[in-house]
């Protein structure tokens, strides 16, 4: 069935933006934990809310919570605010806007087109995030990745 592209490429963006959130939480958390002095003196009462909290914030609130955390995240304001935008459509509006168009092979051609541009801006995000981070992710070759599930 041809749609199963669509939904396909949808999970690879959706995945996507969840990397994204993911690596802000993670920026988040090591943040809050350093103002409180938490690396030197463990408190793992006192971490946990703070983990539990960092885990309640959309993509939007980790953004902004971030500003007033980490300035390095200035050079990448637009990039960030247009990938939370691209995130924020595909996930509220994505369907409603394309709407039959899946039924048709024009019509999918367009909505995977569509992915493919959010997939994009996302992957861009997310790979200026990890640069800040730790790795460059462009830069990385020969990586051999892991294959089962690590838990967190």
């Amino acid at each position: 069935m041809p749609s199963l592209d669509v939904y396909r490429k949808f999970g690879e963006t959706a995945e996507a933006a969840q990397l994204i959130e993911t690596e802000l939480g993670t920026m988040l958390l090591v943040a809050r934990c350093d103002e409180e002095g938490l690396f030197e003196n463990k408190n793992p009462g006192r971490a946990t809310d703070i983990l539990d909290s960092v885990n309640r914030h959309t993509l939007g609130q980790l953004f902004k919570d971030l500003k007033n955390h980490a300035q390095s995240l200035d050079a990448l304001e637009d990039l960030l605010l247009r990938a939370l935008q691209e995130r924020n459509r595909l996930f509220h509006s994505f369907y409603r806007k394309h709407n039959f168009r899946r039924n048709s092979d024009e019509g999918r051609a367009l909505m995977l087109g569509d992915l493919e541009a959010i997939h994009s801006v996302l992957l861009e995000a997310y790979s200026a995030i990890m640069k800040l981070s730790g790795p460059d992710l462009d830069a990385m070759t020969n990586v051999k990745l892991p294959k089962g599930h690590f838990p967190i």
